[in-house]
């Protein structure tokens, strides 16, 4: 017999049964071995009410039965302001946080039922978990959710921060094509070129676009998810291959014109940012913008792993002076890389770099510290 499975808004009268659901979804994590989150009385009676009341609590039924709850809150998250090591994919579009999700025992399945319920209710999804809750960040790994870095809890306890961006503007066959047949290329490439990294520049190159309204918002997206592909072939002409490919997507036709997949292919070749001229178009611009990703953490983190990954085979002291070589060739004053949109986030962003790289001593602790975190891999 098949079960009739629903979600709705939750009510006052689904409190006992959503109350019961907590020390099962704790016993859970523990389990688990996540033994700090949610600890006894979080989250109560109190907690559950405040969400009913505001609209945002919600219960997965099976059969009339209520087996699941979860929270979806919109709006600004108030721990979510200050995020370290690392950086939203998004701070201008509205999104909604995922919260309290819990189930009851016996049941199968409620992550997923909340997450592919959640898909379609914003423009951008956020949440946050404990580093050893190794169910919720797997399913928000399955849900192509992408870490962002650490916040802090009002109590001052750190959790993974993850987003995740759904482009209403964009068509959605479009968003279907790219998500199933061209993003998984990413999963097989370096771990600087991987998934989390192409999903950095598609939310970066939306954001960007929307200073300029003249621009096609599906050439924008298809662009960015594009950048990168020719790493297939190696690093060195990769942006030749991305254009390549591009124009070879005999698929494309399906969403643009002959002249706009030559413009994509020509905005793809030009994102790089050793390239010696400028990008030939707007969207070029955008793209090589939004590949920057000026976050000195992020910087010295991938810098570090694209070294680890191509040399294994040099000394700690031969990879500090790799990384420190592209760090000066590519970012310091003086370096390659040009910034091309004024709006964009990188420009504070480069002289938060400059200074790093000219404080040696505080640059080689964190050298140090991504090295000893990344070979241990």
């Amino acid at each position: 017999m098949n079960t009739k499975r629903n979600i709705r808004p939750a009510r006052e009268e689904d409190l006992p049964a959503m109350l019961a659901m907590i020390p099962h979804s704790r016993s859970l994590m523990r389990a688990a071995g996540n033994t700090v989150q949610w600890p006894e009385g979080y989250p109560g009676e109190e907690d559950l009410r405040r969400d009913i009341a505001l609209g945002v609590s919600h219960i997965i039924e099976d059969d009339g039965r209520p087996v699941g709850t979860f929270a979806l809150v919109p709006g600004v998250e108030p721990t979510y302001g200050y995020i370290e090591a690392g950086q939203w994919l998004d701070d201008t579009t509205p999104y909604a946080t995922i919260h309290r999700l819990a189930c009851a025992e016996g049941v199968h399945g409620i992550g997923r039922a909340c997450f592919g319920w959640c898909l379609d209710k914003a423009a951008t999804l956020r949440a946050d978990t404990h580093e050893s809750n190794a169910l919720m960040r797997h399913l928000l790994a399955e849900y192509n959710f992408t870490y962002c870095g650490i916040v802090y809890m009002d109590d001052g306890s750190p959790r993974l921060a993850f987003q995740r961006m759904l482009y209403p503007m964009v068509q959605e066959s479009l968003k279907q094509y790219a998500e199933q047949e061209l993003l998984p290329r990413y999963d097989h490439f370096d771990a600087a070129h991987r998934r989390d990294h192409v999903e950095r520049v598609m939310a970066q190159s939306m954001e960007l676009a929307g200073h300029y309204p003249e621009l096609n918002r599906d050439m924008v997206y298809l662009i960015a998810v594009y950048h990168d592909l020719g790493i297939c072939q190696g690093r060195e002409r990769h942006h030749l291959v991305s254009g390549e490919l591009l124009r070879a997507d005999r698929e494309l036709v399906r969403w643009f014109s002959p002249d706009e997949i030559e413009t994509m292919a020509q905005a793809v070749e030009d994102h790089r940012a050793s390239a010696k001229s400028a990008p030939r178009s707007l969207y070029g611009r955008i793209v090589a913008e939004a590949d920057r990703d000026i976050e000195p953490l992020t910087i010295v983190r991938r810098t570090v792993q694209y070294g680890l990954d191509h040399y294994p085979t040099l000394s700690p002291e031969k990879h500090w002076q790799r990384t420190l070589q592209h760090l000066e060739e590519k970012y310091a004053p003086g370096g390659y890389l040009k910034l091309y949109i004024p709006e964009s986030r990188n420009a504070a962003q480069m002289k938060k770099l400059h200074a790093l790289i000219a404080d040696r001593p505080r640059l080689r602790e964190i050298f140090n510290s991504q090295f000893s975190i990344l070979n241990s891999l």
